[in-house]
């Protein structure tokens, strides 16, 4: 049986034809891992979320949150300009907001080393400023405002930074 094995019908099994096969082998398994890492690299959005899973189960929650913010019916309006970012909170009524904490961050879109964290203070009457927005470009505008720990409004944009 061994001696079939070894002496088939077709070419023998010699050394290079051995190497021959497990490099063609190993080249089509190659191959197939270079192909699945460029579709998983091309098609990669750069979205990175801290705590997916808890982000996952407080998904409920964040609907109700987004639901009461539409609500409240808060004006919000940005300005941005060289140097400087002002924000202003006005209620559904035009009252302009006093005594909130804002945070938010200026989030390059593809680049999470790039992110830069702010918080913002009161500086007039619902005016808030602070920040000095980043080097020209393309950034995801974060705004948090909460008021004694409670989030009370919360909104991401994209901003084109000229």
């Amino acid at each position: 049986m061994s001696h079939f094995l070894l002496r088939g019908e077709g070419a023998p099994l010699t050394g290079p034809r051995v190497l021959l096969i497990l490099c063609g082998f190993f080249g089509v398994i190659g191959a197939v891992n270079a192909l699945m890492v460029y579709d998983a690299i091309s098609t990669f959005r750069g979205e990175v979320v801290e705590h997916p899973f808890e982000k996952g189960l407080a998904y409920d929650s964040d609907i109700a949150d987004a639901q009461a913010q539409v609500e409240r019916g808060w004006k919000v309006d940005v300005s941005l300009s060289v140097g400087a970012l002002g924000v202003t909170f006005h209620d559904a009524q035009g009252q302009p907001l006093q005594g909130l904490d804002v945070t938010g961050a200026f989030a390059a879109p593809a680049d999470m080393s790039r992110d830069q964290k702010f918080e913002l203070s009161e500086t007039g009457y619902g005016v808030y400023a602070g920040a000095t927005p980043p080097q020209t470009g393309v950034w995801d505008l974060t705004l948090l405002a909460k008021r004694d720990g409670k989030t009370l409004f919360q909104s991401k944009n994209r901003v084109n930074l000229k």
